[in-house]
């Protein structure tokens, strides 16, 4: 059973030079469910490295640990599953090549979107961006700050979990699970965080307060 309530998405860039592996040992420690391997900056063999850190992290903590985008280094590291975006393998081709019991993810910020990744058969959704945000440079203006009114209207269209990205901190992360999202998938609110197994926490208790 995935505890979707708060999601860490990695980027050693955004992590106030600390290490990628170091941080999520504490954002585990304050109580994050699950982890994804992003570094979209870093070549497949670092992403692969670093990844068997985090697999062994999170094999021991019981925490849910998928890659993004990358099937490849998504089975190279025996990884929980893959988030997949707009860019990459279809939901179908990925749950071919990753098996029946593989955890696949797939980024919206529509509602058609998320109707269409449910019925490709992905298990979960990362809807956003919720909230501006400047950690993501790749996003359209209709996927840009879609707020908690398309988080709900997604809520309402779907039967599969999914957490909210974008903008989110431990100050609205209650709205958008108030919204109808399961959790809320951060990058910096985590990685930025003097004391990410704080930072953690805190994201923790907001998504309770909401839930």
């Amino acid at each position: 059973m995935v505890d979707w309530d708060v999601y860490l998405v990695t980027q050693a860039s955004l992590s106030a030079g600390r290490t990628t592996a170091d941080i999520v040992a504490d954002a585990i420690d304050g109580g994050v469910g699950v982890v994804q391997l992003r570094e979209k900056d870093r070549t497949a063999r670092e992403r692969y490295e670093l990844g068997r850190e985090l697999r062994a992290l999170t094999r021991e903590a019981g925490v849910a640990f998928v890659v993004n985008d990358r099937v490849d280094i998504a089975q190279a590291l025996d990884a929980d599953g893959v988030h997949l975006g707009d860019d990459d393998l279809p939901v179908p081709v990925a749950r071919e090549l990753l098996g029946d019991d593989a955890l696949i993810g797939r980024s919206v910020s529509t509602v058609a979107d998320a109707e269409a990744a449910a019925a490709a058969g992905a298990d979960y959704l990362g809807v956003g961006a919720v909230f501006a945000t400047g950690s993501k440079d790749d996003i359209d203006d209709d996927e840009y700050a879609i707020g908690t009114d398309r988080v709900a209207a997604i809520a309402e269209a779907v039967d599969i979990p999914f957490v909210g990205i974008g903008g989110v901190t431990a100050e609205n992360a209650t709205e958008v699970v108030e919204a109808g999202a399961d959790g809320v998938a951060v990058i910096t609110e985590i990685t930025q965080a003097d004391d990410p197994a704080a930072a953690a926490e805190a994201l923790k208790h907001a998504v309770e307060r909401g839930q």
